[in-house]
């Protein structure tokens, strides 16, 4: 449920919003609805490295891939596709460290 919670959000807002509200959308999902923090990270890396990649296909397709590509080159990589990778393996470090944050701060405010 978590995953498809940022997945939605995220997609939903990447085009209204910075690129830095996936951060609070993991975090507060994980702090009302995560249960571990092995799945709390890991559903919101791989929500927000979807999201990411899809949002960055959608602006580089119309293009041809041209700006894309020229970052590519501006970072030493062979092509636009290193440049989508780090984009969302980025992203996806981004989410999970907010989910994993959200939920340490949930249990650190449980009574045991």
């Amino acid at each position: 449920m978590p995953f498809l919670i940022i997945l939605i959000l995220s997609f939903a807002s990447g085009y209204f919003l910075p690129w830095w509200i996936v951060a609070i959308i993991s975090f507060l999902t994980a702090l009302f609805i995560g249960t571990t923090a092995k799945s709390s990270f890991w559903q919101a890396f791989i929500a927000v490295l979807i999201v990411w990649v899809v949002l960055a296909l959608f602006k580089s397709i119309p293009n041809d891939h041209i700006m894309a590509t020229r970052i590519a080159h501006l970072f030493n990589l062979p092509g636009w596709g290193y440049i989508l990778a780090v984009t969302g393996i980025l992203g996806g470090l981004v989410g999970g460290m907010s989910a994993l944050s959200g939920l340490l701060l949930k249990r650190a405010f449980q009574k045991h």
